[in-house]
C-alpha cells in the first residue's frame, strides 16, 4: 500500500504534463484545422495504431529482440573494455581519445560501409547497436572505478589483498552503481540503434515501417512508431531498474541481514 502511495506521489507530475500537453495537441489541431497529413491529432494516431495493431505488433516484436541482443552485447562490451582499461593504465591513455572519437562519427553516415563490408544481415546492425550504446557503460564504470575509497582500498593492501582481491572484493563493486547508471542510458539508447539498424536494411522492425510510412506521406503511422518507440524505450528502461533494485539494493540488505 505504501509503495503505491509513494508510486502515484512521484508519478503524477510527469503524467499530468503529459495529459496536458495531449489535450493542448489535440485541441489545437482542431481549432487550427491542420491537415492530417502534416500533424495528426492524438485521436487519429490511437484510431491508426488500433487499425494496425497484428502489424504492428509483429514490427515491435521484430526491433525488440535486435534491441535486446544489441543492449546485451554493448552492456557487456562496455564493462569488459572498462575493466580492461582500468586494470592496464597504459591502454587507458592508448585507447581512452579513440573511444571519444566513435562518438564524433555520425552512426548513420557509417550505414554504406557497414553495407558494403558486411551485407545486409545481423552483423551490421549490433555493429551500429554496439557504436552507439557501449560509450555510456564505459565511462559510468571507470568514473565508478575513479571513486573507489582510498583509504578502504590502502587498508585491504596493508592486510595483505592482493591485486585480483582488491578488484573483485572492492573496486567492481564500488562501481556496480555507476556502471547501472550508465547500463539505464544504454537501455534507452538501444531502442533507437535498433530501429537506424533497421535503415540499414530489413523487411521487419519499426524501423522499416516509419521508414515505409514515410515514403507514403503517412504522417499518423510514423507518430504510432515513435510511440512504440518510446515504449519499448521505456520497458527497457525499468527493467535495468529492477534489475539494479534487486541486484545492489537487495544484496545490501541481504548482507546488513547477515550482520
Amino acid at each position: 500500500m505504501k509503495s503505491g502511495m509513494k508510486w502515484l506521489q512521484t508519478s503524477w507530475p510527469p503524467l499530468l504534463v503529459v495529459f496536458l500537453f495531449i489535450l493542448g495537441w489535440q485541441i489545437s489541431v482542431s481549432l487550427f484545422g491542420i491537415e492530417k497529413w502534416l500533424l495528426p491529432s492524438p485521436a487519429d494516431i490511437l484510431r491508426e495504431a488500433l487499425s494496425e495493431l497484428p502489424r504492428l505488433g509483429m514490427h515491435t516484436w521484430a526491433t525488440s529482440q535486435i534491441a535486446l541482443a544489441g543492449f546485451l552485447l554493448s552492456g557487456t562490451a562496455g564493462l569488459v573494455i572498462a575493466c580492461i582499461l582500468h586494470l592496464i593504465p597504459g591502454f587507458k591513455r592508448g585507447f581512452y581519445p579513440l573511444l571519444i572519437l566513435t562518438q564524433n562519427i555520425p552512426i548513420i553516415a557509417l550505414a554504406p560501409l557497414l553495407m558494403i563490408w558486411f551485407g545486409y544481415g545481423l552483423l551490421p546492425k549490433m555493429i551500429v547497436i554496439l557504436l552507439a550504446c557501449f560509450f555510456p557503460v564505459v565511462i559510468a564504470t571507470l568514473d565508478g572505478f575513479a571513486q573507489t575509497d582510498p583509504s578502504m582500498y590502502n587498508y585491504m593492501k596493508m592486510i595483505g589483498a592482493n591485486r585480483r582481491q582488491l578488484f573483485f572484493k572492492l573496486e567492481l563493486p564500488n562501481a556496480l552503481p555507476y556502471f547501472f547508471a550508465g547500463l539505464k542510458i544504454t537501455a534507452a539508447y538501444s531502442v533507437m540503434g535498433a530501429v537506424i539498424a533497421e535503415w540499414l536494411g530489413t523487411d521487419k522492425g519499426i524501423g522499416y515501417y516509419m521508414l515505409f510510412a514515410k515514403s507514403s506521406f503517412r504522417t499518423d503511422r510514423i507518430f504510432v512508431a515513435l510511440m512504440v518507440i518510446f515504449a519499448l524505450s521505456l520497458v527497457m528502461f525499468a527493467a535495468v531498474l529492477l534489475l539494479e533494485k534487486w541486484l545492489i539494493k537487495g544484496r545490501g540488505a541481504r548482507v546488513r541481514n547477515q550482520a
